[in-house]
């Protein structure tokens, strides 16, 4: 394994971390996590998320783009992010329609990928794509902070706004996906 491909591989390591953070469960008996919890996970998947950045970077600059990275790299970043709009259900109130909204979203991107990756085709993530990715990252920590610092001076909830606009934007950009990839399933 890599070092493109450890990178990618702490992602999912992290993920149950941030989870722990988040919804400490029975350890919560033990731990007074409650606001600190919550800027722990945040911290996590904010390092998390900085890890797709570079771990993609790592591994065209090196030559070290391997199947197993291709494969281990979408999974990471699902995971990351769709456990943590799961557990937003439950702690912050977050709408299931969101999360459906989102998770359909990615289940029909990855499987046009799957489609046009047998054909010879990689369809590379574009502008919509990446602009959801940075609102859904924004949205995810601010929720995850509650607002702070913005909540010292105003009940704005920012961080659902936020999540609102990344939704929006996982329609643009799933419906982008499909459109200029059409060809791809109908042939």
């Amino acid at each position: 394994m890599n070092l493109a491909n450890k990178i990618t591989f702490s992602r999912i390591i992290a993920t149950p971390v941030f989870l722990f953070f988040l919804m400490p469960g029975w350890f919560g008996r033990f731990l007074d996590l409650d606001q600190w919890g919550r800027y722990a996970a945040a911290a996590v998947f904010l390092l998390a998320s900085i890890t797709d950045m570079i771990d993609g970077n790592i591994a065209r600059k090196r030559n070290m783009v391997t199947e197993l990275g291709k494969f281990l790299d979408p999974i990471a970043d699902k995971l990351l992010v769709v456990s943590a709009l799961i557990a937003f259900i439950k702690t912050d109130g977050l709408s299931v329609w969101i999360v459906f909204i989102i998770i359909a979203r990615e289940f029909i991107v990855t499987g046009l990928r799957v489609i046009a990756a047998g054909k010879g085709v990689i369809i590379a993530a574009d502008r919509w794509g990446k602009l959801k990715t940075i609102i859904q990252i924004v949205a995810i920590v601010a929720i995850l902070i509650r607002n702070f610092p913005l909540s010292l001076i105003t009940d704005f909830p920012f961080g659902m706004v936020m999540m609102y606009a990344a939704t929006a934007l996982t329609i643009i950009s799933g419906v982008n996906y499909v459109v200029k990839n059409a060809e791809i399933i109908i042939k």
